[in-house]
């Protein structure tokens, strides 16, 4: 799923070797900003051209593909056998995994490009989808029929994606507040002001939620007080790449061109590292290393410790997808249209 797991922490488990090799490269036609999910040996990602695919994690083949309405920005969500993904189309398909086929959708009132979360049902049963939506509801519904179990409304849209732990949804808005959700029944149970609208996604760690805004700073919120512990300001330019948590730091892309690592407790600068272009990619932590995309049409891969560049790929057009790293391999889409996987050719 995007960002790795429910708490949107953006880790892998994986390490990365020093270089990367091109492996396989599938072309769509159109734009590919949603972002990989990888699962059994096969890849889910959305394109705007309207279609959703499952690609061949080896060899980047088509193995099925379905048609939306309209484009397709939101990563998909792969869980128990079934892929749930969003569309600008305003519904949220659920489609058999190994197949493709349309299961059931769910028709939202305004475009989809938050991804799918998902929580097991406090009711027992199958788990709940949950997602945030232009309509300005953040929405949850029973995962085997799509019917709604409860649905949360904010003042304007949820564009990012919810980030779900310990029995709470959080997620930014762009009416620029934090919003805590309890998962068993949509109510709020806290609620913090950003002080500018949230397009990003929240990630989680230690009961704290980090999250950037359209107001140029990047917070940590305290989930359970619902107050905002610190704020990071660098320059006057928008957050709109989710962070990656590691153990001391955060790590998040920025308009201003640069890759920022924060302190987690301090909210003070650890590094900068500067591309050739916005950085609205989310960063991926993987061991000692953060793998992130850019705008300049470069994926970067620098250290965590120092922020110094290890290595990098020049695709020529924008990146606006985020990577995402499994056994070894990184997954990312990119503005000229097509899907790149990177690793080791032995």
């Amino acid at each position: 799923m995007f960002r790795g797991n429910p708490s949107l922490d953006g880790v892998s488990p994986c390490k990365l070797p020093d270089s990367l090799d091109l492996l396989w490269k599938f072309e769509t036609g159109k734009p590919v900003r949603s972002s990989a999910a990888i699962l059994d040996g096969r890849g889910y990602i959305g394109s705007t051209n309207g279609f959703i695919y499952c690609l061949d994690f080896e060899t980047g083949k088509e193995i099925w593909s379905y048609e939306t309405e309209n484009a397709v920005e939101a990563s998909p969500l792969v869980l128990d056998g079934k892929v749930y993904c969003g569309s600008v189309d305003s519904f949220l398909y659920c489609l058999d995994a190994q197949s493709g086929k349309e299961l059931w959708k769910f028709e939202t009132q305004d475009k989809i490009l938050s991804s799918a979360n998902w929580a097991p049902s406090p009711k027992g049963g199958a788990a709940w989808i949950v997602f945030g939506g232009y309509d300005a509801f953040i929405h949850c519904l029973d995962s085997r029929s799509g019917q709604p179990v409860w649905s949360y409304e904010t003042a304007n849209y949820v564009n990012g994606t919810p980030s779900i732990a310990d029995g709470k949804v959080v997620a930014g808005g762009c009416d620029a507040q934090i919003h805590v959700v309890r998962v068993e029944d949509g109510t709020r149970v806290a609620m913090g002001d950003a002080g500018a609208y949230i397009a990003a996604s929240v990630a989680r760690a230690d009961g704290k939620a980090y999250i950037g805004h359209y107001g140029n700073e990047f917070l940590s919120f305290d989930i359970k007080s619902g107050t905002i512990e610190w704020t990071y300001k660098d320059r006057a330019f928008a957050y709109f790449s989710s962070p990656a948590v590691g153990p001391k730091q955060v790590v998040v892309g920025c308009r201003d061109k640069r890759l920022h690592c924060i302190d987690r407790e301090t909210g003070k600068r650890i590094w900068q590292f500067r591309t050739r272009g916005q950085v609205d990619s989310s960063p991926v932590i993987c061991g000692d290393r953060v793998i992130v995309g850019s705008e300049d049409g470069r994926l970067y891969l620098v250290n965590l410790a120092d922020g110094e560049e290890i290595w990098s790929y020049e695709i020529g057009e924008g990146i606006l997808s985020s990577p995402a790293v499994a056994s070894g391999k990184v997954v990312i889409g990119s503005e000229d249209g097509s899907v790149y996987a990177f690793g080791t050719k032995n």
